[in-house]
C-alpha cells in the first residue's frame, strides 16, 4: 500500500513540475496606429485632454447635473449593462476555481432480480447493494490552458466594465446634449412669440394702409398668412419641446414629464478644447479599451485551443464504502479505494482540435480588426467634432452679421411701405428672411454646444 501512496505522490509531483513547460504566449499590444489620428491643424503641445475633466466640472449648470445624476443611477442601457458585468463576473469566479479539482459524493441502494440460470441466480435469488462513495478528479495545468482560460474570462469580465463605461459617456453626452436643445427650442419659441406680435400689429398696419388706399387686399391676405406661418412655426416648436422632453426622460429612466431648466441666456459653457495626444485614446476611450479586451480574450482562447493539441495529465480518485449486507454497510470491511493517474493525448477525433484552433485564430484576427477599427473611428470623431465646433464658430459671427442687417431691412421696409416707396411683397420678404436668420442664429449656438459635447465624449470623458 505504500509503495503505491509513493508512486501517486511522484506522478503528482511530476504533474506539478510540467506546468513549467507553458506553451501559452503571453499576451503583447499589437503595433496599432496610434498617432496622428486627429485632423487638426493645431498639433497637441503635452497629453493634457478634455477627456480628463469629470463631467461635473464640465456641465456647471445645477439642473443639468441633477438631470445627469438621475439618468446614471436609473437609465435602462446602464442598468442591463451592470447586469452583462454581473454575468461576466460569475464566469470569472468559475475560470479561477479551475485549478481546483472537482469533488462528488454518491449514495445509491442497487437491489437485483437475478435469473435463476444466470451464475449468481443459483445461489440468490435477488441481490441487494449499498453504496456511499466519494469522486474526485483533478487536472495540472500542463501547458497553461487553465490559466489562459481564466486570463480569457478575466479580459471578457474588464470588457463588460468598460463597455458598461461606454454607455455612461454616451448617456451624459445625450442628456446634456437634449438638455441644451431645449434651451434652444425655449429660445426659439420666445423669439416666435414676440414675432407673432410683431406680425399682429402688421395685419392691423396693413388693414389702415388698405383704408387709405395704400395697399390692395392681396397684401393684406399676404400680411395675414405670413402671421398664420408664425403660428404654425410656433407650434412646430412646442411640439419639438414636449418631444424632446420625452426623448429626455427616456435617457433618464422616467416616464414621460415637464424638464426643469434654466435659460439658453444664462449658459457659460466655453472649455478649454485639449485633445491631447491621439495615443491617449488608449486609454481615454471606453470602447477602444473594451475593444483591446476583446482582443486579449480571443488571443487567450487561441492559447487555449493550442493547448488541446498536447496531452493532459490528470488524477482521479474515488473511495467510499460498499456492501451487499445493510448492517455491515459502515464497516471498516466496506471500505474500497481506487486512484487513476495518466496522461491523455489526442489522436484522431474528426479534426475538432485543428478546426477550433483555426477557428480561434481567424476570431482573434476579427478582434484585432475590430481593435484597430475602434481607434481610427475614435479618430475620426473627435475630428468631426472639432470640424463642427470650428464651423459653427465661424458661422456664428457671420450669422450674427446676417441677423443685424436683416433686422434694419425689415426696420427700413416698413418705414418705407408707409410712404408707398416699396411694396407689400418685399415687406413680407425681409421680415421672413430676418426671422428665419435669427432661429438659425439660435441653432448655431446650440450646435457649437452639441459639437463640445461630442468631443468630450470622442476623447472619453464622462466615465473617470
Amino acid at each position: 500500500m505504500s509503495n503505491n501512496i509513493y508512486r501517486i505522490v511522484f506522478f503528482v509531483a511530476a504533474g506539478l513540475m510540467m506546468q513549467s513547460c507553458f506553451v501559452a504566449k503571453n499576451y503583447e499590444r499589437p503595433n496599432v496606429k496610434a498617432e496622428n489620428l486627429y485632423r487638426t491643424k493645431t498639433v497637441a503641445q503635452d497629453s493634457a485632454s478634455l477627456a480628463e475633466v469629470s463631467w461635473r466640472n464640465m456641465f456647471t449648470d445645477p439642473v443639468l447635473q441633477q438631470h445627469i445624476e438621475s439618468g446614471l443611477a436609473n437609465n435602462y442601457d446602464i442598468r442591463l449593462a451592470l447586469q452583462n458585468i454581473a454575468v461576466s463576473e460569475a464566469y470569472l469566479k468559475q475560470a479561477k476555481a479551475g485549478y481546483l479539482p472537482t469533488l462528488s459524493g454518491t449514495a445509491s441502494v442497487t437491489h437485483q432480480e437475478l435469473a435463476k440460470n444466470s451464475q449468481f441466480g443459483r445461489l440468490f435469488s435477488s441481490l441487494d447493494s449499498y453504496l456511499v462513495s466519494g469522486n474526485l478528479s483533478w487536472e495540472a495545468d500542463i501547458w497553461g490552458k487553465i490559466r489562459s482560460n481564466k486570463r480569457a474570462y478575466n479580459a471578457s469580465y474588464l470588457q463588460t466594465l468598460s463597455a458598461t463605461q461606454t454607455v455612461k459617456t454616451k448617456v451624459i453626452a445625450n442628456i446634456a446634449s437634449m438638455y441644451y436643445r431645449l434651451l434652444a427650442l425655449d429660445e426659439q419659441l420666445k423669439l416666435a412669440d414676440s414675432t407673432l406680435i410683431n406680425r399682429n400689429e402688421s395685419v392691423e398696419a396693413i388693414h389702415a394702409l388698405k383704408d387709405a388706399g395704400s395697399v390692395n387686399e392681396v397684401g393684406v391676405k399676404q400680411t395675414e398668412a405670413q402671421q398664420y406661418a408664425t403660428q404654425l412655426i410656433i407650434e412646430d416648436l412646442k411640439n419639438n419641446i414636449v418631444l424632446t422632453e420625452n426623448s429626455l426622460c427616456l435617457l433618464m429612466g422616467e416616464e414621460p414629464h415637464a424638464i426643469a431648466r434654466t435659460s439658453f441666456d444664462e449658459q457659460q459653457f466655453n472649455p478649454e478644447l485639449k485633445v491631447g495626444f491621439s495615443s491617449s485614446l488608449l486609454r481615454n476611450r471606453p470602447d477602444v479599451i473594451a475593444a483591446e479586451y476583446s482582443l486579449v480574450n480571443a488571443f487567450e482562447l487561441t492559447n487555449v485551443a493550442r493547448s488541446n493539441f498536447y496531452p493532459s495529465f490528470t488524477i482521479t480518485a474515488q473511495g467510499g464504502l460498499q456492501s451487499i449486507d445493510f448492517e455491515k454497510w459502515f464497516s471498516t470491511n466496506s471500505l474500497f479505494a481506487t486512484v487513476v493517474a495518466g496522461l491523455t493525448q489526442p489522436i484522431f477525433n474528426q479534426r475538432q482540435i485543428r478546426s477550433r484552433y483555426e477557428a480561434a485564430q481567424s476570431t482573434q484576427e476579427q478582434a484585432f480588426l475590430r481593435f484597430e477599427l475602434a481607434m481610427l473611428t475614435a479618430g475620426r470623431e473627435v475630428s468631426d467634432a472639432l470640424a463642427n465646433y470650428n464651423n459653427e464658430t465661424r458661422k456664428i459671427t457671420i450669422r450674427q452679421q446676417q441677423v443685424d442687417a436683416l433686422r434694419k431691412a425689415a426696420d427700413y421696409s416698413d418705414e418705407l411701405l408707409e410712404y408707398g416707396l416699396v411694396n407689400y411683397l418685399e415687406v413680407l420678404t425681409a421680415k421672413d428672411s430676418a426671422l428665419n436668420s435669427e432661429l438659425n442664429l439660435i441653432d448655431n449656438k446650440y450646435n457649437r454646444f452639441a459639437a463640445v459635447i461630442e468631443l468630450y465624449r470622442a476623447l472619453g470623458g464622462g466615465w473617470q
